[in-house]
């Protein structure tokens, strides 16, 4: 995903305003150079159950998406955001097809509106469920939820895209793109969460957990 995720920043640096550009070039720095928060879950904690809304608004526990083996669970900022787009997509085309041999499930998680889910899920054509976290609760138990910076979220806006109207609970947290995956006993075995959001977990770190998971 990388090249395209830059291919992605090179084209919005040709397209967007340069003042807005420079804002999320300093946010994108800015991350790199803080890195993931300290607070971010471990490797090895057990999570509490959680029950979120998926597109459809019907009710999805953690315990069913782990009852017949781990779930692989993507948080991103929602579909607004051409690099979750980007991850989205790849998840569906590579990975999906590849997590039956490990009794595995997907499932994203935004803090996106159910509405704004099912946008999301149709666009892409998505054959996993997609939840929504209202005011990326879930995330800040986790440790990855954040809010931006008002100067980012004023370029937001001067762009069209309100992220306390998109996101359910009107507000504008958000995420760090981040992978979990959690096993049958709600323990969580693999972390990576990429404080730069044009950064994603590729397919190959995913399944190599998933296969180190699989030989204990």
């Amino acid at each position: 995903m990388k090249a395209k995720a830059d291919a992605i920043s090179a084209a919005s640096a040709t397209h967007l305003p340069a003042e807005i550009a420079q804002v999320f070039a300093d946010e994108q720095q800015g991350w790199r150079d803080r890195g993931a928060p300290a607070a971010t879950i471990a490797v090895g904690s057990r999570l509490e159950d959680f029950t979120l809304p998926d597109a459809t608004g019907a009710e999805v526990a953690l315990g069913e998406l782990v009852a017949d083996g781990p779930a692989v669970i993507v948080f991103y900022r929602g579909g607004w955001c051409p690099y979750c787009n980007l991850a989205l997509r790849t998840y569906q085309a590579e990975l999906l097809p590849r997590l039956e041999a490990y009794g595995a499930r997907l499932v994203a998680i935004s803090p996106q509106s159910p509405d704004a889910s099912l946008k999301t899920r149709e666009r892409a054509e998505l054959a996993f469920d997609v939840l929504s976290d209202r005011g990326s609760e879930l995330a800040r138990r986790l440790g990855i939820a954040f809010q931006p910076a008002e100067d980012v979220l004023a370029a937001q806006r001067q762009l069209g895209l309100d992220l306390k109207e998109v996101n359910a609970g009107g507000s504008a947290d958000l995420p760090m793109p981040t992978v979990l995956i959690v096993d049958g006993d709600l323990t969580v075995r693999f972390v990576d969460a990429r404080p730069d959001y044009t950064d994603r977990t590729e397919v190959p770190e995913i399944i190599a957990a998933l296969e180190a998971i699989d030989r204990t």
